[in-house]
């Protein structure tokens, strides 16, 4: 059974940076890719940085430029350094991993951003 183990998260000032961990166990054979989506409240879960296990990243528009999506494949852990960061990135920050043909998810951080 994957796991997915997440830290990181929690308050800070407009124009601060956060770093967020994601560590993944159990059965990762054929592991993807890893990354993050988030989730507002009121609103739908967005993406926001994945890496694949070829070492591709993708951001969201909305982020580019201001987050970093890095990881240790021999650890299959990611981090998301959050930089310059604005109250609309206030969100639950959800890990997860495709495995084979699975996404499993991490039980979510909290990400808050004051003006």
């Amino acid at each position: 059974q994957v796991q997915l183990v997440e830290s990181g998260g929690g308050l800070v000032q407009a124009g601060g940076s956060l770093r967020l961990s994601c560590a993944a166990s159990g059965g990762l054979f054929r592991l993807n890719a890893m990354g993050w989506y988030r989730q507002a409240p009121g609103k739908k879960r967005e993406l926001v940085a994945t890496k694949t296990s070829g070492g591709e990243t993708h951001y969201a528009d909305s982020v580019k430029g201001r987050f970093t999506i890095s990881g240790d494949n021999a650890k299959n852990t990611v981090w998301l350094q959050m930089n310059s960061l604005k109250p609309e990135d206030t969100a639950v920050y959800y890990c997860y991993a495709a495995v084979r043909e699975y996404v499993y998810w991490g039980q979510g951080t909290q990400v808050t951003v004051s003006s």
